[in-house]
């Protein structure tokens, strides 16, 4: 285990408010035919800020992740460093390093099964780590994992078959 990072110990009540609000956020992308990953950030206290989804699928852009969609809609703030991201699926680099460029604290994590992402990066840097290990999460990715390995593939960066 990293410094920072927990696993196993269960949710706070405000981390799992979070955590409820971003997968409602990746429900909402399944709906509407793009990538199945939600966010959501807010206080110590669960207090919800700003959510997003995956919109990269809806909107044609590549770094439209749902971390960096909650993020943004966060807008100009001043209290990063007192707040906790919740995403349904481990963050991947760009989404790290938005994190850290926002000094944001803590990560909630609802499952890293399905996709390792770069969660060590911000460990490594002192970001609190919590992994949920919710099954709702798991469920949700390994679905659309195997309903669309293609969009998968193309969210994560893996080339066509074929492509050399």
């Amino acid at each position: 285990m990293r410094p920072g990072e927990r696993r196993g110990a269960g949710l706070s009540e405000p981390d799992r408010l979070l955590l409820e609000a971003a997968i409602e956020q990746a429900r909402k992308s399944e709906r509407e035919g793009g990538v199945p990953i939600g966010a959501a950030l807010g206080t110590r206290d669960g207090t919800v800020v700003a959510v997003g989804h995956n919109l990269r699928v809806q909107t044609g852009d590549s770094t439209a992740h749902a971390e960096t969609v909650c993020i943004r809609h966060a807008g100009r703030r001043r209290d990063w460093h007192q707040l906790t991201l919740a995403t349904t699926l481990t963050p991947c680099v760009m989404c790290c390093g938005a994190m850290l460029l926002h000094r944001i604290p803590r990560v909630v994590i609802g499952e890293n099964h399905t996709f390792e992402g770069d969660e060590g990066l911000i460990a490594d840097r002192g970001v609190e780590v919590v992994h949920a290990h919710d099954l709702r999460c798991v469920e949700l990715m390994e679905r659309f994992i195997t309903e669309r390995p293609d969009l998968w593939n193309e969210d994560i960066g893996v080339p066509p078959e074929g492509d050399g």
